[in-house]
């Protein structure tokens, strides 16, 4: 069973950055696509931003431009670069392997203050 353990939420203000870690382990890594999803209270859970196994990146659009998804393979670790944070990101973020399965950790609350 895949074991991934976010870090990095926290409290900021508007216009603020945070940046989001996921580290992974009893999967392999280096061939999982990579994601983060988020769920604000009485919303749906949505994806924010992806990487796949070869670093090819893609983000909803309201992240585009603001959110930079990467991923170090010799970590084990996935990051999320959040600038320009907004009222609007606030949620609890999930990291989300894809590799013989489908692993989610248990989420870190980003709170943008206004």
């Amino acid at each position: 069973q895949a074991l991934l353990v976010e870090s990095g939420g926290g409290l900021v203000q508007a216009g603020g950055s945070l940046r989001l870690s996921c580290a992974a382990s009893r999967i392999i890594f280096s061939i999982a696509a990579m994601g983060w999803y988020r769920q604000a209270p009485g919303k749906q859970r949505e994806l924010v931003a992806r990487i796949t196994s070869g670093g090819n990146t893609n983000y909803a659009d309201a992240v585009e431009g603001r959110f930079t998804i990467s991923r170090d393979n010799a970590k084990n670790t996935v990051y999320l670069q959040m600038n320009s944070l907004k009222p609007e990101d606030t949620a609890v973020y999930y990291c989300n392997a894809k590799v013989l399965g489908d692993y989610w950790g248990q989420g870190t609350q980003v709170t943008v203050s206004s």
